[in-house]
């Protein structure tokens, strides 16, 4: 009988060992497939970035070449031309700034004060 439980044992022991194997080799995959998938994507996204810069480079060269050529007095075209730019450039400076958080992470600083506040306990209660 000691025989028996002795292989069950080992087959149970063979079963955890291959478990964890197999897990071992799940999560291998995963970090491949996601690293893949990253990799994709970060390009997928350069392509992205690169069209809309040339896209919105053609625009800014474009229209105030069109300008420029439509209306009669070239130096009020580019002189409208040079104020959109600057009160645009200015709306978004302003609500870049607007937008601008610079302060400490809140969750991270309450988790500091409980641990400073659990340590100073610890040192405080009489030993057990």
């Amino acid at each position: 009988m000691d025989r028996q439980k002795e292989s069950s044992a080992e087959l149970a022991a063979g079963i955890v060992e291959e478990a964890e194997r197999l897990v071992r080799l799940e999560i291998a995959l995963a970090k491949q497939e996601a690293k893949e998938l990253a990799i994709r994507n970060a390009i997928a996204g350069g392509l992205i970035a690169t069209g809309g810069l040339m896209l919105m480079l053609g625009l800014l060269v474009a229209v105030p070449v069109l300008v420029v050529v439509l209306v009669p007095a070239h130096w009020i075209a580019a002189l409208a031309w040079v104020a959109l730019y600057l009160v645009g450039g200015g709306a978004l400076v302003l609500g870049g700034r607007a937008g601008l958080r610079l302060k400490l992470p809140p969750r991270t600083i309450n988790s500091l004060k409980e641990t400073k506040e659990w340590a100073l306990r610890q040192m405080r209660s009489p030993a057990r």
